[in-house]
C-alpha cells in the first residue's frame, strides 16, 4: 500500500510538465514497486515517467471516485 506521499508523488509525476523537486524516498519507494522509472541510463536527477503500471493503479483509483 502506498503512504498518502508516495501517492501524491505518482499523481506528480504523471502531472508535472517539467522537473519537480521529488522527495526521493517516495519515488525510491515508486520505482522499487515499478509505478515510475527513468529512461534507461538516466540518473534520478532526471524526470522520471510514470510506468503502464502506475498508470493503471490511477485509474482504478478515478474509477472509485
Amino acid at each position: 500500500m502506498l503512504s498518502p506521499h508516495e501517492f501524491a508523488t505518482l499523481m506528480l509525476v504523471k502531472h508535472a510538465e517539467q522537473s519537480v523537486n521529488f522527495d526521493l524516498a517516495d519515488l525510491h519507494t515508486l520505482v522499487e514497486r515499478k509505478l515510475v522509472e527513468f529512461e534507461s541510463g538516466a540518473s534520478i536527477a532526471e524526470q522520471p515517467r510514470i510506468t503502464d503500471r502506475g498508470h493503471a493503479l490511477l485509474a482504478r483509483f478515478h474509477a472509485l471516485r
